[in-house]
């Protein structure tokens, strides 16, 4: 005896999944810095020392005078001379005006005046004379100015690129699903109901 029997035949369907990656990628452009330091300047100013040596009194001492200050001191003594001996000259001549008035005679004194020569002295002398070269004495005198520049900064940057391209995900059906029932030793009746 054979008895009905159900016959399911089924399948399992099949996908496919097709995944491409996704990329990102990050690019960063170096920053930029520049620096410019100007130099300093120094400015200097000097003033040179000085020294003066006046040697016109040594020279004068040692009779070795400038031809303009010797014209100047023979002539500066000669009108003092002319002076006396114009004063000396008057004098006499009063004198000799009131010859009248005077005792003894005076023509004899008036020549003994004239002809005595006063009597030198003698002493000991430095020729030059002592400090008689003037010195003088000036610093020399250093002056500095400084000028300081602040350094400049400059800074060049730029955002990072970012690129990104999404991955993808494809899903396919590659064998649908199937179920497959069959009957079998079905009475006869039964299967021509079916139908």
């Amino acid at each position: 005896m054979k008895l009905p029997q159900i016959r399911l035949e089924s399948e399992m369907g099949r996908i496919a999944v097709y995944m491409t990656q996704g990329k990102h990628s990050m690019h960063h452009v170096q920053p930029q810095l520049e620096i410019e330091q100007p130099p300093a300047e120094l400015e200097i100013e000097r003033t040179p020392a000085k020294l003066t040596i006046d040697q016109t009194k040594a020279w004068e001492d040692m009779n070795l005078k400038h031809v303009f200050r010797l014209i100047e001191d023979h002539t500066a003594r000669a009108q003092e001379e002319y002076r006396k001996g114009v004063a000396r000259r008057v004098d006499e001549g009063e004198e000799m005006l009131k010859i009248e008035h005077q005792k003894g005679n005076p023509f004899a004194q008036i020549a003994a005046r004239n002809i005595a020569r006063p009597e030198g002295t003698s002493n000991i002398t430095f020729i030059p004379s002592f400090n008689s070269v003037k010195m003088s004495y000036e610093k020399a005198k250093l002056d500095y100015h400084w000028k300081v520049h602040q350094p400049r900064f400059e800074a060049k940057y730029e955002a990072p690129v970012i690129e990104y391209d999404p991955g993808e995900v494809t899903v396919e059906l590659v064998q649908k699903p199937s179920l497959k029932i069959d009957f079998v030793n079905l009475p006869e009746g039964v299967r021509e109901r079916e139908q």
